[in-house]
């Protein structure tokens, strides 16, 4: 095979990613650049590798996808008790042993200008690297997560540090648990700041509270940093605020998926060499 065919070959491998946060583990089966399918599970530490294989793999089924064509798999994971449990899904039952973002030699090919580097969660730095490939450098990556954090890229592609924030849903539980006479309600942006009820005033309470918070740490990063970097926003409430501000530039719930993809790609190329 010459050394075009093998590059071609190497970037259409069908690879399966996995991300596990702390509410969810995302799964995606890719085609070189092309996602296949994608699926959402309830992170749960207690769940086994033959749980996940009988639930992954008839979803896979009903959108023609066959585990057996799995060439590679790349994980990234916040939840060291879910990490094991995934790792045993993929050796036993798709591509066997999977790569793990920041373990086993498994790298990211970026600095990290960070005085603990091994404190920095792996899928802030999936992110940082998905997001410089894709929208270059200086950036920073909004991730609407259980936490709400943003991550700062220089032009190089080097991880310069970060900032965390609670996450929206943990922010309304704490409010909620301190304030009994306080209802549930569903963040959504309401049609006035001032609320003229309980459930409107929480609502802009929530959503605009967080606009402030997303648009004033910005505008803090900007100033300390300097120059203007693309702000780019992910997760699952991103969406939701991106219309409301100027201060997104893009949105890409696929960020960490297609930034595990890249890692994955970046692997099968380092061993050929």
């Amino acid at each position: 095979m010459s050394a075009t065919s093998s590059s071609a070959a190497a970037e259409s491998a069908t690879v399966l990613v996995i991300d596990a946060g702390n509410t969810n583990v995302a799964f995606a089966v890719y085609a070189g650049a092309t996602r296949l399918g994608h699926w959402r599970i309830a992170t749960d530490a207690r769940r086994t590798a033959d749980e996940y294989a009988v639930w992954l793999t008839q979803l896979m089924q009903l959108q023609g996808l066959d585990r057996h064509a799995i060439a590679d798999a790349v994980i990234a994971s916040v939840v060291p008790g879910v990490t094991e449990s995934l790792k045993r899904l993929c050796a036993q039952y798709f591509a066997g042993p999977p790569m793990v973002a920041g373990e086993d030699g498994v790298g990211f090919d970026i600095p990290v200008r960070l005085d603990r580097p091994e404190e920095i969660g792996a899928d802030r730095l999936v992110n940082a690297v998905a997001a410089h490939a894709r929208y270059g450098g200086p950036c920073v990556v909004v991730d609407f997560g259980t936490a709400t954090t943003f991550d700062i890229v220089a032009a190089d592609g080097g991880y310069e540090g970060g900032v965390i924030a609670p996450g929206i849903h943990a922010s309304m539980d704490a409010l909620y648990a301190s304030a009994a006479k306080l209802p549930g309600v569903a963040i959504k942006r309401p049609e006035r700041v001032i609320g003229k009820r309980t459930v409107p005033a929480i609502q802009s309470g929530v959503f605009w509270g967080y606009m402030g918070l997303v648009e004033g740490l910005l505008g803090r990063i900007r100033a300390e940093h300097g120059g203007t970097p693309t702000v780019i926003a992910t997760g699952g409430l991103a969406a939701m605020f991106e219309p409301e501000t100027r201060a997104i530039d893009h949105v890409d719930p696929d960020l960490t998926l297609r930034g595990l993809r890249l890692l994955a790609e970046r692997q099968r190329a380092a061993a050929r060499r």
